[in-house]
């Protein structure tokens, strides 16, 4: 038996273990999608290195571990615990989960406009919610990418989000999801589905944390949709363990003249993979996407973008940053296509990198595909090191090289964090990327 097979072999008992047991067991549709997303993963198994999508990154790491489902009872966290990864913000809905499970005493509920639905998405699955599953597994597909049908066989919890037709939810949701000290081995399988309807709009903020330095597996899936004239802002957070793995699918859908932007922050992890996709479906429709990545030691962080202009008069900006030191790796590969049909599309994709030592590397890939003929389209990525010029300057102003060096990459990190419309958020990542950076207290001063 293979490697590969034997990984295939092990999850499909996880499946048959938590069958019985995973929310919405009881309920034919979940059952049944469960399952149709465990047989396509048996045939297709984990990408290998000949897979195009997955030439950069080995999953070896995680193929030789047995990663067990979660125990039923979540390991004991506490409000101190998860202190530093909470918004001080009173009129923020919380909700927080710790190793695959709905924590309600971590939690904050606030009121909020009427119709509105926030709950655990275990909950939503019991109680058959229908617009649940209206939408559930139709924009992440199973068929196209393993780790979607694996989460959608193993999902033990995670968010629905409903915002009815022209309500505004003016605080953001923050959803917390806590690997906590006990999560070593375990694989964390969560599933969002945020939907807001024709006119409104909602704000999510999206955080993955660590708490101990186990080898644990989160793999998430959010699904967003935005129809005619709606506004959905998700906010995603990483800071994993450095022994942990996380593995991350954003797939949104947008009708016509809607809003949706999305801004990724890839800070922890060993192995991080970020699979951004978005299908603009309507004339009007607009998508912007943002992403950091920081890496160190031995990380590796790969963040695959899709944007798919579906329909003419539809526009997307894309800005990802990423900042490598030791023998970190990474990786971007954003990809935009214009359909026949999308005339008069707007697109604009950047991509920068900034190489922080020698053994660091980065592999950009930006790529158009453009089958219409009334377009502009533009793309581009640049790989670079510290100005040395810009370094001797801040020297010469009374600066040691370590603070002159820390304030540049400072700056760098900076353009994608300031351009962040919560506060809250920008000084958040402003105070994590300060806590990476040597002699940044010479910068606060």
């Amino acid at each position: 038996m293979t490697e590969i097979s034997e990984t295939v072999g092990h999850f499909k008992d996880l499946y048959s273990e938590g069958e019985d047991r995973l929310p919405g067991g009881s309920i034919a549709w979940v059952a049944q999608r469960r399952q149709a997303a465990m047989n396509r993963f048996a045939e297709q198994g984990l990408p290998a290195p000949r897979n195009e999508e997955w030439k950069y990154t080995s999953l070896k790491p995680i193929e030789k571990r047995a990663f067990a489902l979660p125990e039923p009872d979540a390991q004991e966290v506490s409000l101190g615990d998860i202190d530093t990864y909470v918004f001080d913000d009173p009129g923020a809905y919380r909700l927080v989960f710790v190793d695959g499970a709905y924590s309600e005493q971590l939690s904050q509920s606030v009121e909020l406009p009427e119709g509105v639905t926030v709950k655990p998405l275990s909950e939503a699955l019991e109680a058959g919610d229908e617009a649940l599953s209206r939408h559930l597994g139709h924009y992440a597909d199973p068929e196209g990418t393993p780790f979607v049908a694996l989460n959608t066989a193993l999902m033990s919890d995670g968010v629905f989000l409903h915002v009815p037709a022209g309500v505004t939810v003016e605080a953001p949701i923050h959803l917390l999801f806590v690997a906590s000290t006990g999560a070593d081995e375990r694989i964390l399988s969560y599933r969002n589905v945020l939907v807001a309807e024709e006119g409104a709009d909602a704000t999510v903020l999206e955080s993955y944390v660590g708490l101990g330095e186990g080898a644990y597996l989160t793999n998430t899936v959010t699904e967003a949709v935005a129809p005619e004239g709606s506004r959905l802002a998700v906010y995603k957070l990483q800071e994993e363990a450095t022994t942990g793995y996380h593995i991350a699918a954003f797939e949104a859908y947008q009708g016509g003249a809607s809003e949706v932007y999305h801004h990724n922050i890839s800070l922890g992890a060993r192995l991080a993979r970020n699979d951004v996709n978005d299908a603009l479906d309507h004339e009007g429709a607009h998508v912007g996407l943002n992403g950091l990545y920081l890496g160190e030691g031995r990380q590796h962080v790969d963040n695959h973008t899709r944007i798919d202009h579906l329909q003419p008069r539809t526009t997307s900006q894309e800005y990802y940053k990423g900042i490598l030191d030791g023998r970190s790796r990474g990786v971007f590969n954003g990809k935009v296509v214009v359909q026949p049909q999308a005339q008069e599309t707007d697109s604009d994709q950047q991509n920068r990198n900034l190489l922080l030592s020698r053994n660091a590397e980065v592999d950009p890939k930006p790529e158009l595909e453009i089958f219409a003929d009334d377009v502009s389209c533009t793309h581009g990525a640049t790989i670079g090191q510290l100005d040395e010029d810009a370094l001797f300057f801040l020297q010469t102003r009374g600066m040691t090289y370590a603070e002159a060096r820390a304030l540049l990459i400072f700056g760098f990190a900076n353009e994608i964090i300031e351009g962040l419309p919560i506060e809250q958020v920008r000084y958040r990542l402003e105070d994590r990327l300060m806590r990476r950076l040597p002699h940044a207290e010479a910068m606060e001063e």
